[in-house]
């Protein structure tokens, strides 16, 4: 491999899968290394001694960590390769791409894990909050294809990553996304169509039976 490139990676993180997207986007070959996360290996310690975290990008024996600067150093690194720059070029469009992909960060991922993880009030006061979250979200997309606008873009990733949770998320918290949120669900089946995501993302069930048995061994401690 010419470009020495490396990921550290763990299936199931959905902060993974936003490099994995990037990656695939811009057509960059790289090697996948998995990580027990419960045993963590010498060179993700090595790479990420401060935060022991997953994803890792190793680009020519170098760290980056932390997914949103790992994404956008793929984007500056091979600004080459098509679709060209993922982030928006106008200064404006890119603050307000960098905004959202904060607020799903900050709202969707922790309150998600209060739908699946969660019980009684707790679980259904996240699932109210999410369902809102999404409504936002909903708001922002309004007609446009992308969040971007006519192109699958930086703004689009943070959020479809979180498409392998919605099966989790309807089977934990008994409520239906489609019904409450129909053009965010259409938006996720045009993003699904595109190679780099479909085949980036981990499939529905074996994510939640993978948040099931966490759930368990949870409760268990």
């Amino acid at each position: 491999m010419p470009d020495e490139i490396v990921l550290l990676d763990f299936w199931h993180s959905p902060f993974a899968m936003r490099v994995r997207i990037a990656l695939a986007e811009k057509g960059i070959e790289y090697e996948s290394k998995e990580e027990d996360l419960s045993n963590k290996s010498t060179l993700l310690l090595k790479m990420n001694p401060v935060y022991k975290q997953i994803p890792v990008l190793i680009h020519k024996g170098r760290p980056i960590c932390e997914s949103l600067v790992i994404f956008e150093y793929i984007d500056e690194v091979w600004p080459h390769k098509p679709p060209q720059h993922l982030l928006p070029s106008n200064p404006y469009d890119k603050a307000n791409a960098k905004f959202w992909a904060d607020y799903v960060d900050k709202k969707i991922y922790p309150t998600g894990k209060l739908v699946w993880g969660a019980k009684g009030e707790v679980q259904e006061a996240g699932k109210k909050e999410i369902i809102e979250n999404f409504k936002e979200l909903e708001g922002e997309l309004g007609e446009k294809p992308y969040f971007g606008g006519e192109s699958f873009g930086f703004a689009d990733v943070p959020l479809i990553r979180f498409y392998s949770w919605f099966y989790a998320l309807e089977a934990c918290g008994d409520f239906s996304i489609i019904e409450n949120c129909p053009k965010l669900v259409a938006w996720t089946k045009r993003c699904m169509q595109r190679d780099s995501v479909s085949k980036s993302l981990p499939d529905q069930y074996e994510v939640y039976c993978f948040l099931m048995d966490l759930k368990k061994k949870f409760e268990s401690k």
